[in-house]
Parts: C-alpha cells; sequence; structure tokens
C-alpha cells in the first residue's frame, strides 16, 4: 500500500515539474511552451514562478520578463505593460507589446 502511495505521489510530481507558458500582445502569441521557471516585475515587486505555484493575477511593471525553457535556454522579452496569471502551472503573460 505503501509503494502504491509513493508511485502515486511520485507521478503526481513528475506531471507538476513543468510550467505551460504563453506570451501574447493584442497582435500575436510571442512564445509559447514549456518552462521550468519564470521571473517578473510586478508592481508589487519581483516575482519568481515555479511549477505548483500558488494561483495568482499581477500586474506588470514595465521590464523584463524571463523564461527558463526545460532545454535550459532562457527567453528575455521587455513588457510594456501588461498583466501575469498563474493557475495550474499554466502562465500566461499578457503585454501591451513584447520584443
Amino acid at each position: 500500500m505503501l509503494k502504491e502511495k509513493q508511485q502515486s505521489w511520485l507521478s503526481l510530481n513528475m506531471s507538476d515539474s513543468v510550467l505551460m507558458v504563453e506570451v501574447v500582445t493584442p497582435e500575436k502569441r510571442v512564445w509559447s511552451g514549456e518552462a521550468k521557471m519564470i521571473s517578473a516585475r510586478t508592481l508589487e515587486g519581483d516575482l519568481g514562478v515555479l511549477p505548483g505555484h500558488a494561483p495568482l493575477l499581477g500586474v506588470l511593471a514595465d521590464g523584463t520578463v524571463s523564461v527558463k525553457a526545460i532545454d535550459g535556454s532562457t527567453n528575455d522579452f521587455l513588457i510594456n505593460g501588461g498583466f501575469i496569471s498563474v493557475s495550474n502551472n499554466r502562465v500566461s503573460i499578457l503585454g501591451e507589446s513584447a520584443n
């Protein structure tokens, strides 16, 4: 019984080990994919998002949002105003513009 619980817990954690991320503007989807970590600056301060993060909705300050993809690459986007939404390992970065 204990072994079954351990396997169940392991499989749950494996599925929770990545973030599904979208970076979008009103004109287009800038980037989407799986990531290990997101860092961004909100009006309330710096924010780091890892898999399993609590749900949140934040207002992004102008600045860089960094997405560390599962392949180890880092994608930096200059965001000019927008929002970040986190729920169930899904992260949406909604920017007025993103470069």
